[in-house]
């Protein structure tokens, strides 16, 4: 689920929303402990400009009215890491690994939309990878690089022919696809967020940010589901198909790191918290639960290849975590219609309940891992 803007922003924009991102004096972040930042409705204060280059932890809490997101960018938009969904009045943690030193950005976004309240962030050094020095986690990180390659190779066949149907004007068979070619992007959805010009493309929502073009799968949901096929229909998904083309060409890429995968984790049962279980995401198919079930694929796929970290360093956490996924795939088959899902409008408020404090119970374990496999 995207709500956001392409991640680059220009120079005029970075001055507003530095008006309300304040920093100290640059500090060490490594001797000092974890960076705080106070988030607010209207501003977003980091407690050090200033880190050196390795593990960097950032504590924060939401002294706002809205649920707001908190990211550290790199150059071009990339995301290094987030959190999202942290209500009035809490605190999260985000642990990040940033090996190489260079400029960088924070970010608060209250409500949870636009570019946020940005700070520039200075990495000093350079570190050693964590891979490079940990067996296990380099056997991890391969391990999941794996499944995310997994995921794009299905991706694009099955995102092809969801588009071929569209185009062809078969709005059943479109209907039909639409479900089963998100999974794959669902699953890998902290990845291909990271990048920032891609997601807002292929997975963005026509209550975005003013001045971006609503396009991607969600425009074709809309138009089948909702609207009729447009006369610009069959642009939108040659340009949703160039989009996924163009993911799959960037993730080999990407160089994973095993807080990427912790981070991931959490990062997608956020997502179902804030998106799938509210029936916000596919507002039109209601397609919600399809997405819910690729969510906790996903998250359990970045947990597994974790796993023999987590053992070795915290072994009551394992057993814990899967004691919880069980719990939420078990209730989940509870909602199986063939090869699918019952549709988001079949809900009672009951089932809604269920689900949320079966994911809130999942996702308290899962926070934990991002602590571990920085330990």
């Amino acid at each position: 689920m995207s709500r956001r803007t392409p991640a680059a922003v220009g120079l005029a924009v970075l001055g507003l929303a530095m008006a309300g991102c304040t920093s100290t004096a640059p500090v060490d972040a490594g001797a000092g402990g974890p960076i705080t930042v106070a988030a607010a409705d209207d501003a977003c204060d980091v407690s050090t400009t200033e880190a050196p280059a390795g593990t960097i932890s950032f504590d924060i809490t939401n002294g706002g009215s809205k649920v707001t997101e908190f990211y550290l960018y790199a150059t071009g938009g990339r995301i290094m890491g987030e959190v999202e969904n942290i209500g009035p009045g809490l605190s999260r943690q985000l642990i990040v690994e940033v090996p190489e030193g260079g400029e960088y950005e924070t970010a608060c976004k209250p409500g949870m939309v636009g570019d946020g309240i940005r700070g520039a962030f200075t990495v000093t050094g350079s570190a050693q990878r964590s891979v490079d020095t940990d067996t296990r986690l380099a056997e991890a990180t391969a391990g999941y690089q794996r499944y995310v390659n997994s995921q794009v190779e299905a991706l694009v066949p099955k995102t092809q022919e969801f588009v071929d149907a569209v185009v062809a004007g078969d709005v059943e068979g479109a209907k039909a696809l639409f479900p089963i070619a998100r999974t794959y992007w669902e699953r890998i959805e902290p990845v291909a967020e990271s990048f920032g010009d891609l997601d807002p493309r292929i997975d963005g929502r026509d209550d975005g940010e003013p001045g971006v073009e609503f396009t991607g799968f969600h425009r074709l949901e809309r138009d089948l589901w909702q609207d009729g096929l447009q006369p610009d229909s069959t642009a939108i998904a040659d340009m949703l198909m160039d989009d996924i083309t163009e993911l799959a060409n960037r993730v080999p890429s990407v160089e994973l790191t095993p807080l990427n995968l912790a981070n991931g984790a959490k990062e997608l049962l956020d997502e179902v918290a804030t998106g799938k279980i509210t029936g916000e995401e596919d507002r039109y198919s209601h397609t919600d639960l399809w997405d819910f079930r690729a969510n906790v694929d996903g998250s359990q796929g970045a947990i597994a290849a974790l796993r023999p970290v987590i053992d070795e360093r915290d072994p009551a956490l394992g057993p814990l975590l899967d004691e919880r996924f069980a719990a939420v795939d078990a209730l989940l088959e509870n909602y199986r219609d063939g090869d699918g899902f019952v549709l988001y409008t079949a809900l009672t408020p009951d089932d809604i309940k269920a689900m949320t404090e079966a994911v809130d119970a999942l996702g308290e374990p899962v926070s934990q891992v991002a602590g571990v496999v920085s330990s």
